[in-house]
């Protein structure tokens, strides 16, 4: 996809390319493929004919051999240079010393096969590194070119360009939805397994999320387009995967230095073995079996597929840093609301003092926070709707976050929030009301009594919990809640520790202090209280359905609100991680034995490119491990639909 076509959330969604550009794409593709296997041909053939000259003594022997290496190695070589001019050492550098070397001492078969080895073990890279590149064009196929719009009071087939925020669009059954929206009208079930990574279709009526690039299974479905662009969740899945691409963790700097070092080594140890045996054959092997390939080549490919494995279970991590550090972490803090509960609390109980009638309490609590956003808020509004309590709006409001509210009507002041609130306000008469997490309210100064107002917790936040636990990894609750509120989730939840009515600059603050002493700790939050410590802490994780705030204080957003999602994540990190050191200490080990064993003349140069080339290949497919797998579910959305007329149709 053109980085062009995702200019911004008020952008209109850029076109894709047409069939035509795309099948023209696949045929050069495929030109440079067959290319590439000529050449292997070439010099297999080249080393056939020399092994044949040889045995005649035929005195054009050597000068055909020279002519035929540098043919069929051109694409070595001119790499070698490049390498040279960006002081970087590679394997084909390090290839490209032992030919000349070989070639210098007459060696012309064992310079062809080497570069045969090398020209097969390209191709073999290429094949692997563009499985997790072709992540991205997977991506893309399954989003329509084309989609079926509301205008002017009919529905007419448009290009996908011509999309903006605010239209209605209409997905019928077996269709992929073209954007990220809200469902006005219809009903169905949608496989969002392409985004989400949920297993089951999903039911969506009105009112319903729905996914660009996901598919409708069996109803109609009028969509109202939310977001466009790079805002969309399809698109930020597509530039995870390419930030993927480019992203360089700290892991592979540190990974790059061997690979240089390894080479040196291996020089330094070539001098060494010529000085000491003077038997070039033996030298040269030295130069032929080092290097470190594996890890230059198998760091990024894990990064690349751990990322992309992520991204397709539903967590968009943005760049190999995060990867990372999120391998490292030891102490994770949990936001509650919308987190670890379903972020929608109701009315469970209204407790009216002596002489209220439970109507008044009710009212005074739907005055204050008529102008309020906040969940609880919306609680109570939505209680006091139900029991057909007419609303009315205050002549003065002040909201304090983490704390409650104080409105003012009819020359009346009204106080609604927690205990630590009545405090500030100088009203101490309201403990025993607010002593179980109920919400007290008064009304010029007389306590009318307590609104319990409760959240259900996720039915998965518990196995989540106790996966991050038997990981190794301490849980904390953070959350603005009364004490007792937050007690009830945390054990019910088994978190290791419980901090509650915390205000957004104390749980900055308590970030701060496990970080102080070299913890490594993730913040997951979704709302713009828990900004702050998600931007703070060594790794800021934002549930998708939070507020954007969150979302982009975020190292990783996940997908919808499920936070086994994360627990993936963190075993996808670690993986990712464990593979990288295994093949840097591979490398190591393989190069040791190799170099000794070339020295003291038990590798002739052509088995020490075999070992070269072979453990290379072993620890770029070790790194490949970690690349999404293409089922066969993938392979159907990526294709047209067996029941789709059009893409959009």
């Amino acid at each position: 996809m053109n980085r062009a076509d995702l200019k911004g959330p008020h952008a209109k969604l850029g076109a894709l390319p047409s069939q035509g550009q795309a099948d023209r794409e696949d045929d050069h593709s495929h030109a440079l493929s067959w290319l590439d296997i000529n050449r292997v041909l070439f010099v297999a053939a080249a080393a056939g004919a020399i092994w044949f000259l040889h045995h005649f003594q035929n005195p054009y022997v050597t000068g055909i051999g020279v002519v035929c290496t540098f043919a069929g190695g051109f694409p070595i070589f001119r790499e070698a240079y490049e390498n040279i001019t960006q002081r970087r050492m590679t394997m084909e550098l390090s290839m490209t010393i032992a030919i000349v070397a070989a070639l210098a001492i007459r060696e012309v078969f064992t310079a062809l096969i080497i570069t045969l080895f090398v020209l097969v073990a390209e191709i073999l890279e290429g094949l692997t590194v563009g499985r997790g590149r072709q992540a991205i064009q997977r991506l893309v196929d399954l989003l329509p070119r084309t989609a079926t719009v509301r205008l002017h009071g009919e529905w007419k087939e448009v290009g996908i360009g011509e999309i903006s925020a605010g239209s209605e669009v209409l997905v019928r059954p077996g269709s992929r939805v073209p954007v990220d929206g809200k469902v006005l009208r219809g009903h169905s079930f949608v496989d969002q397994a392409p985004i989400t990574g949920e297993s089951m279709p999903v039911e969506k009526g009105a009112g319903a999320s729905v996914y660009a690039g996901t598919i409708n299974q069996s109803g109609v479905l009028e969509i109202q387009v939310e977001r466009l662009g790079c805002s969309t969740t399809f698109a930020k899945i597509i530039e995870a995967v390419e930030r993927a691409e480019k992203s360089r963790a700290p892991i592979q700097g540190i990974a790059d230095r061997p690979s240089g070092y390894l080479v040196y080594f291996a020089l330094a140890a070539a001098a060494i073995t010529f000085l000491m045996t003077h038997n070039m054959r033996s030298t040269i092997s030295v130069v032929i079996v080092a290097g470190a390939c594996g890890i230059a080549a198998g760091t990024p490919l894990a990064i690349l597929g751990a990322i992309g494995r992520a991204a397709q279970d539903g967590a968009i991590i943005k760049g190999g840093l995060y990867l990372e550090k999120l391998a490292e972490i030891d102490t994770i803090l949990l936001d509650k609301t919308g987190t670890l509960t379903y972020g929608t609390p109701e009315v469970t109980e209204i407790r009216p003092a002596n002489g209220v009638s439970p109507s008044s309490l009710l009212e005074a609590a739907a005055i204050a926070e008529s102008q309020s956003e906040h969940l609880v808020a919306r609680a109570i509004l939505s209680k006091a709707a139900e029991l057909g309590i007419r609303l009315r709006h205050p002549n003065r409001f002040n909201y304090t976050p983490g704390r409650g509210i104080v409105a003012e009507i009819d020359g009346e002041e009204i106080v609604v929030g927690n205990w630590m609130h009545f405090l500030d306000e100088g009203i101490k008469s309201v403990m025993s009301a607010a002593s179980d997490g109920a919400v007290p309210v008064t009304r010029d100064g007389h306590l009318l009594g307590s609104i319990r107002v409760t959240d259900l917790v996720r039915p998965e936040a518990r196995t989540a919990i106790q996966n991050l636990k038997s990981m190794g990894l301490m849980t904390i609750l953070l959350t603005g809640d009364s004490r007792t509120v937050a007690e009830v989730v945390g054990k019910r939840l088994g978190v290791d520790e419980i901090s509650a009515e915390l205000l957004p600059e104390q749980k900055l603050r308590r970030a701060e202090e496990l970080l102080a002493p070299g913890k490594k700790v993730v913040m997951v939050g979704d709302g713009v209280n828990d900004a702050p410590a998600l931007a703070r802490a060594t790794v800021g994780v934002a549930m998708g359905s939070g507020t954007d705030v969150a979302r982009e204080s975020a190292d990783i957003v996940l997908i919808g609100s499920d936070l086994n999602k994360f627990v993936e994540a963190v075993r996808i990190a670690r993986r990712c991680h464990r593979t990288i050191i295994q093949n840097f200490i591979g490398t190591l080990v393989v190069d040791s034995i190799g170099i000794a064993l070339a020295a003291f003349g038990l590798l002739n140069p052509l088995f020490a490119a075999f070992i070269h080339v072979s453990s290379e290949l072993v620890f770029i497919l070790n790194s490949a491990r970690l690349l999404p797998p293409i089922s066969s579910h993938q392979r159907t959305i990526g294709g047209a639909l067996p029941h789709e007329a059009a893409p959009s149709a």
